[in-house]
């Protein structure tokens, strides 16, 4: 009987760690896998839809009958269209994402090395959002109705409403031609440090620090800086408006008035109390944010030249690279699913009423 309770008494204990610790993150990867699934399921059916012949896209236009009849049967063209779908899923599961034809590479490679130049962009954009924009939605909130809160609403307007190459240009002119403060739009390192940096993460603010090329360090970040600021006016507009939403939210919640009652100095209420909580939703407006310019920056990286995936996709759909184009699109799709399970899951986790 002893043994029978406390057999029963483990079982009650697995099922309250699985309710509460263990089904959040079951939950999660069974939606990503879910996710993922209907994500390669549309880039193939795109695959498949476009007027391009995916054979001609490997082989060329002026390979002979017999070369393209036998990469036909290679590519597995003559099986029925369900057999593709698992023939391409179990490529993808395995790394393949072909080769393109545009480079000669694996487009698995091409995305090792155009990637992390746009994640090195992105990251720094959504850090100066985070410094810049949530303390102005704070403003904002906390003087509604007043010329502070009208001039961070104008401000965010024009940040959503300007097209981005407009403003790249008009900030080269200004801050690279006339005030030389910053390097030239062309790529992320000077020549003269191109070829002698070592290639750790491939992001070269990174890789300058642990090379401690101090020297390189800061000319990387006279390339990267303009159009990382750039970049960030978006995030910054963006979350300014949304943190001052949440922010006029809490403001007007009970325990607000039950706190400055209590005589809570105002400076606790507004950036501990009231933030504190605005912070839940602001975890997946951020995330949702940082997802946006990686996969949004590609007229920023066609005006400063940096050789990042927008880029690279934008090339390849102008080449008909194919591979390239579903690779790129594939690599940019799993990132966004991460990031917006990932801001769901914190969700759950640092808000008390999802517990």
């Amino acid at each position: 009987m002893g043994s029978s309770l406390s057999k029963g008494g483990s079982l009650a204990a697995f099922s309250s760690f699985y309710a509460k610790k263990a089904k959040p993150f079951v939950h999660f990867f069974s939606m990503l896998a879910m996710t993922f699934f209907g994500l390669l399921l549309l880039t193939f059916v795109i695959g498949r839809m476009m007027p391009t012949d995916p054979v001609i896209a490997v082989i060329g236009d002026k390979a002979t009958e017999a070369l393209y009849q036998a990469t036909y049967l290679e590519m597995g063209l003559d099986k029925p269209i369900i057999t593709q779908f698992f023939y391409y899923l179990d490529g993808i599961l395995h790394g393949d994402l072909g080769t393109s034809v545009r480079t000669a590479n694996l487009v698995s490679d091409d995305i090792l090395n155009y990637f992390p130049a746009t994640l090195e962009l992105a990251t720094l954009a959504t850090i100066f959002g985070m410094l810049i924009g949530i303390p102005m939605g704070v403003l904002a909130a906390v003087n509604q109705n007043k010329w502070q809160d009208n001039i961070v609403r104008i401000f965010g307007l024009i940040g959503h409403s300007a097209p981005i190459f407009w403003l790249a240009m008009i900030a080269i002119v200004i801050f690279y031609q006339h005030l030389d403060w910053v390097a030239a739009p062309e790529g992320r390192l000077s020549v003269m440090y191109e070829y002698t940096l070592p290639k750790v993460t491939n992001m070269v603010l990174v890789d300058t620090l642990l090379a401690r090329d101090w020297d390189a360090f800061k000319d990387a970040f006279a390339h990267i800086i303009l159009p990382a600021s750039l970049l960030s006016y978006y995030s910054i507009a963006y979350l300014s408006r949304m943190t001052r939403s949440f922010m006029l939210d809490q403001l007007n919640q009970e325990y607000i008035i039950t706190a400055r009652v209590k005589g809570v100095s105002e400076t606790a209420i507004i950036w501990k109390h009231a933030l504190g909580n605005a912070w839940v939703p602001l975890i997946t407006v951020i995330a949702l944010t940082y997802a946006s310019l990686l996969e949004g920056s590609v007229l920023t990286e066609i005006v400063f030249s940096w050789p990042g995936l927008g880029r690279y996709i934008t090339d390849a759909l102008l080449a008909a690279d194919m591979n390239a184009v579903l690779g790129g699109t594939i690599v940019v799709g799993l990132v966004f699913i991460l990031l917006n399970l990932t801001s769901d899951l914190l969700y759950k986790i640092f808000d008390p009423r999802a517990k």
